[in-house]
């Protein structure tokens, strides 16, 4: 598998389950020309990841929403399925784990990976929750591992959460920032594990505080949600907090 590309030679990506987020990953990578392998046990569930990005791309397309510089069903070209982890890993220098937030589901995955993972291979898991020493640790590969957190759904939202485990080597935070730019999303690096990450905890500060101005009787939870919809987020959705209070006042 190769990036499709008509000078440049490319790595394929591997995505494994195939819910929300393994779909929108796929079709993330396929948008960039990356040929993607999906995994799953239960092929069933494979074809029909298929014809839901089959569906989803031409939606795309016709609406005139479709990322990348490829067609619609030349992007779907680039996906294929497989029921047998060594073969869907196989050639592959990426992979992206998609399972639900389980962590003795997710430490299974990993286990089994790290028994047929090259030594040059990144493996990355789309955890929200779980931090990367809880998945990789005791990995022999744990210097390839790293967790790459994306917004919901990601081929519309591009912020993708990096974060390493201690022995995660510098490298494979580059390579993966690299990557993550190449198609099109956007990473920020965070420089340790911290629970929450940096966006959910941001998030639950803004949504503790709602539930406490609600709850304390000083605003309704419709004007609470419009403080949000027609001002803060309007403000943050192109500029940050500490990018607004530096132009705000100069100097803080």
């Amino acid at each position: 598998m190769h990036r499709h590309s008509s000078n440049q030679a490319g790595s394929p990506q591997w995505c494994h389950t195939l819910g929300i987020i393994g779909c929108s990953w796929a079709m993330v990578f396929a948008s960039g020309g990356f040929q993607v392998k999906l995994y799953d046990i239960v092929e069933e569930q494979t074809t029909k990841a298929l014809e839901k990005i089959d569906k989803q791309l031409k939606e795309l397309e016709k609406t005139g929403m479709l990322k990348g510089s490829l067609k619609a069903d030349q992007q779907l070209a680039l996906i294929s399925t497989s029921t047998d982890l060594k073969a869907a890993v196989e050639g592959a220098v990426y992979i992206q784990e998609c399972t639900p937030e389980n962590l003795e589901l997710k430490k299974k995955i990993f286990g089994q990976l790290d028994n047929i993972a090259s030594n040059d291979i990144i493996i990355s898991s789309s955890t929200s929750t779980l931090l990367p020493t809880k998945l990789f640790t005791g990995l022999k590969h744990v210097k390839q591992c790293i967790v790459a957190h994306p917004v919901n759904p990601p081929y519309f939202v591009p912020l993708v959460e990096l974060v390493p485990h201690p022995q995660t080597d510098p490298s494979t935070v580059d390579k993966t920032y690299a990557l993550m730019k190449k198609i099109g999303q956007c990473p920020v690096k965070l420089l340790r594990e911290i629970d929450g990450f940096a966006l959910n905890r941001l998030q639950y500060a803004i949504i503790s505080e709602a539930w406490r101005l609600v709850g304390d009787g000083v605003i309704s939870p419709n004007d609470l949600d419009l403080v949000m919809s027609e001002g803060l987020g309007m403000r943050y959705a192109f500029m940050g907090p500490l990018e607004t209070m530096h132009l705000n006042a100069e100097g803080i």
